[in-house]
């Protein structure tokens, strides 16, 4: 599979954007879309001198997407265009949910863990689409739809959807369309 890291990682940062400590956003203090928890936990993990939230740079915070994100989510082994849908929403909704969230649409065990079992149900469910189709992406495009479709479901169901719901379909909007140019 193709490694799109850095351009989804553009993406994500795009969406994320700078510091914000919205009162309603049970994340908290965060910036570049990384919580103070998670920056704090990975500092304390890799031995790094805590900085101010508010202070932090691009450079601060890649790591922790690619480590705790990215990889987690095994984006290097998922296809072009899906790699950047459910790094987006791992980023937004926790990497669990983005796994069982994928688990859930090809039949999967949901199990929030993304390994060769899942790899290889994903690449049926593809394969299982682009044979009744006659474009050879139709698979991956019926993919993305679907995982995004799902994604708008969750974030409708939110109790912070009247606060939060239409950056939220925006974002959504934004990623497949940026998703469906990967392939």
């Amino acid at each position: 599979m193709q490694k799109n890291y850095e351009e989804c990682l553009e993406t994500i940062l795009h969406h994320e954007g700078g510091y914000v400590n919205h009162p309603k956003d049970p994340g908290g203090e965060t910036n570049l879309g990384v919580t103070k928890r998670v920056y704090e936990a990975y500092c304390e993990r890799k031995d790094l001198k805590v900085k101010k939230m508010k202070s932090l740079k691009v450079k601060d915070v890649a790591p922790i997407y690619k480590e705790e994100y990215w990889d987690r989510l095994k984006g290097d082994d998922l296809p072009a265009g899906l790699d950047l849908c459910v790094f987006d929403f791992g980023v937004n909704a926790g990497t669990g949910r983005a796994a069982k969230y994928l688990q859930q649409m090809i039949g999967a065990t949901p199990d929030g863990g993304i390994g060769p079992m899942t790899l290889k149900a994903l690449q049926e469910y593809i394969d299982e689409i682009d044979n009744d189709k006659a474009n050879e992406d139709a698979g991956l495009h019926q993919a993305i739809t679907n995982y995004q479709e799902m994604r708008t479901n969750y974030y409708k169901k939110l109790g912070t959807f009247e606060t939060f719901g239409r950056g939220w379909l925006r974002r959504v909007d934004e990623t497949t369309s940026k998703a469906f140019g990967l392939i």
